[in-house]
């Protein structure tokens, strides 16, 4: 016989409390704190017995088989780029996004391009006939593509070892259960407990997983944190729905670098590849504008050119407004200080709206300089140099800090027809060769004196 036991957990953090409470006291929020069901049996106690797998002791590191091959390629270069190479075999990425944004399209469309591959695709949300014509519409080779529509993780699991695919997609996990967790489905106990498990099937059939997973209304995955620290990858799917454009990203990866960025564009047909992002995030119509400039951005190692948009106005109310879009409103509320203290522009009495184009969301500190220069031609009304892009954190003193992989910077913004870059004064670079002019500097204030000197 079973059993069963209650305690009370957060599924915002994760924390264990000792009663039903209204607000966490670890994490501090509120209405989180969810009561959850404790199994104890043969079921739960045994789950290597449930998935058919061996125990295997201690080995020596150097006994370990390593083989060159360690990565299945995707037939997806943005996607290859975000997992660091490829899909790691036997591992567990967990997917997330909002709503509608396209999970679903990516891991569907990620499959049926893998070929001669056997792939399985496993909805608890979807029929068969639905995920068929969802699949019609994109572009693939669906022959070896299997689907299945069930909410039974014992099931899946039992699919799996029948058909013995190469990659397994589950969309959603919060729609599956299994029967070791006395609990709805969606609950804290199943998602941990089927996540467990799936993981566990996944290291012994050396059978990467693909978790589909919903987030809340603070963007956050939805579920237990320790849901995050279970998968190996933790993947965020994001983008304005309003916007044809779509960003992933890696939050967690144990196998390759989190600060890698992967562009598509949803069309009809499906998502496709953005190859060179700074031709489509750049716009043709910005001479004579004010309030706009060019920055030279990194993600990862990979250089690309940001159309930063400033406009500031006189506050209408009593308090002045400051807003961003793409860009950490705490970093801005900085830099307009910096901007005041140093450079002596009062912006106290203004509204100051900042915007990434094209719903990027930037954290390279190296937009920083090109972030300052778009608020003050839009402040002065004086639009800048169509030709000359920016590249330089700023400190607080004023001064303009050095920024990694300079080099590539340049290179994209002479590769896209810039005539001149400002770059930090000091720091050296081996170009060669160039058809842009590299002007260093020192100061916020020698970059704004170069900049509006010209008009």
């Amino acid at each position: 016989m079973s059993k069963s036991a209650i305690q009370y957990v957060c599924s915002a953090c994760g924390a264990k409390v000792p009663q039903m409470l209204g607000r966490c006291p670890v994490c501090g929020e509120w209405g989180t704190v969810e009561e959850e069901v404790i199994t104890s049996s043969k079921a739960t106690g045994n789950r290597l017995q449930a998935t058919g797998g061996k125990r295997q002791g201690p080995v020596r590191i150097q006994e370990v088989k390593a083989t060159e091959d360690m990565r299945m390629d995707m037939h997806n270069g943005e996607l290859n780029r975000v997992l660091g190479g490829g899909l790691v075999p036997g591992s567990l990425v967990l997917l997330g996004g909002e709503p509608g944004i396209g999970k679903s399209t990516l891991a569907l469309q990620v499959l049926m391009q893998l070929g001669e591959a056997k792939t399985l695709y496993a909805s608890g949300e979807e029929s068969a006939r639905q995920i068929r014509l969802r699949a019609e519409r994109l572009a693939g080779n669906p022959e070896n593509l299997y689907v299945l529509s069930e909410t039974s993780l014992e099931r899946i699991l039992d699919t799996v070892v029948e058909v013995e695919p190469e990659v397994v997609v589950i969309d959603s996990i919060q729609t599956i259960g299994t029967e070791a967790a006395e609990a709805t489905i969606g609950s804290l106990s199943q998602v941990k407990e089927c996540a467990a498990r799936i993981l566990q099937f996944a290291k012994e059939r050396n059978i990467p997983f693909i978790l589909i997973g919903h987030i809340n209304k603070e963007g956050s995955l939805a579920g237990p944190k320790v849901l995050e620290h279970i998968v190996d990858t933790v993947l965020q799917f994001e983008g304005d729905q309003h916007y044809m454009y779509r960003i992933l990203r890696a939050q967690k990866n144990r196998f390759g670098s989190t600060s890698e960025l992967g562009i598509f564009e949803m069309q009809q047909s499906g998502l496709r590849e953005v190859s060179n992002p700074s031709e489509l995030l750049l716009s043709t119509q910005r001479d004579g504008l004010s309030g706009i400039a060019i920055a030279a951005a990194v993600e990862g190692v990979r250089p690309f050119l940001i159309e930063v948009q400033a406009l500031v106005s006189s506050a209408a109310y009593g308090t002045p407004q400051r807003s961003s879009t793409g860009f950490d409103a705490r970093r801005l509320n900085m830099l307009l200080a910096v901007l005041e203290k140093r450079v002596g522009f009062k912006l106290l009495l203004k509204d100051v709206f900042l915007n990434i184009a094209g719903g990027l969301r930037v954290n390279d500190p190296a937009i920083d300089l090109a972030v300052l220069a778009a608020v003050l031609s839009s402040n002065m009304d004086i639009p800048l140099d169509a030709t000359t892009c920016l590249c330089g954190e700023v400190g607080l003193a004023g001064e303009i800090r050095p920024v990694n992989r300079l080099e590539q910077r340049i290179r994209e913004a002479e590769k896209l027809g810039f005539e001149r870059i400002l770059v930090p004064a000091g720091q050296q670079v081996a170009l060669g060769s160039t058809k842009i002019k590299v002007v260093p500097v020192k100061k916020v204030a020698d970059a704004f004196r170069l900049l509006i000197s010209e008009k």
